[in-house]
């Protein structure tokens, strides 16, 4: 594959910034349950699965600000950044709700992220390749601690079974998003960048589907998907999420540690 220059691209920088979106998002989620987790070592998982996301994060949007050619950090397109500009996959930026939804929502994310980390190992952006080398390691575990919580409360007790097919239910829709294509997606996998959503979609299910069996759980059957957060557009709770992220930063304009 052919280097991406070090110059700007709008390309590239679009999809690190998408990665990226997806990783601050869905690691400012998982931050929310610390000191409310069932059990003190959930604490401790739960928060070092956001910090995994959280350095994805970093890295990446480092790259988009270098790429867009505007002189923008990384906090200044974490905290700087209105909803609209965000372009996270709206399943990310979903409440994790009770704890058998929050498993849920990680299954669907880890059994997506290991699968595109795998692919984008071999990226033609020598950033986005080196991100993927290092989180493959930190979503393999992910996808494992998502699947036994999953097997655990799926094959436990009527109330925990109740529960996190609930939450499968209530989650799944927002999936389909994940392996969207569109002109930018398109013209990177061309390009060696990107990771073809088409060829990820068939591994996701498969890994999906092999953890609700084993769980005793069904697979959900609807036509229902909500898109848009690519795109900008976002679910009604993600302005609360994003006041919370950025609440400090904006507080205080400047402020170094």
């Amino acid at each position: 594959m052919t280097a991406v220059t070090t110059g700007v691209d709008a390309d590239v920088a679009a999809y690190a910034l998408r990665l990226g979106d997806d990783a601050l998002v869905l690691g400012q989620r998982l931050a929310e349950w610390a000191a409310k987790s069932p059990q003190i070592e959930e604490d401790v998982a739960l928060l070092n699965l956001a910090l995994d996301h959280l350095g994805v994060a970093r890295t990446l949007l480092t790259r988009a600000g270098e790429l867009r050619g505007r002189g923008e950090t990384e906090d200044d397109l974490a905290f700087l950044r209105d909803e609209p500009a965000f372009t996270n996959a709206l399943l990310m930026e979903l409440h994790g709700g009770d704890f058998g939804r929050t498993m849920a929502r990680q299954l669907l994310v880890a059994a997506y992220q290991l699968p595109l980390w795998q692919a984008l190992e071999g990226s033609a952006d020598p950033t986005i390749a080196g991100v993927a080398g290092k989180a493959v390691k930190e979503v393999a575990y992910h996808l494992d601690h998502a699947r036994s919580w999953v097997v655990r409360l799926g094959d436990g007790t009527a109330e925990s079974h109740r529960r996190v097919q609930a939450g499968i239910e209530e989650v799944w829709p927002y999936a389909a998003e994940l392996f969207e294509s569109d002109d930018l997606v398109s013209r990177l996998v061309t390009r060696g960048v990107a990771a073809d959503p088409a060829v990820l979609e068939p591994l996701w299910r498969a890994a999906v589907e092999d953890v609700l069996a084993e769980a005793t759980l069904s697979v959900p059957e609807t036509s229902w998907r909500p898109t848009g957060g690519r795109s900008g557009r976002h679910t009604t709770g993600f302005g609360y999420l994003l006041a919370e992220l950025q609440h400090l930063h904006r507080s205080h304009p400047g402020a170094s540690w």
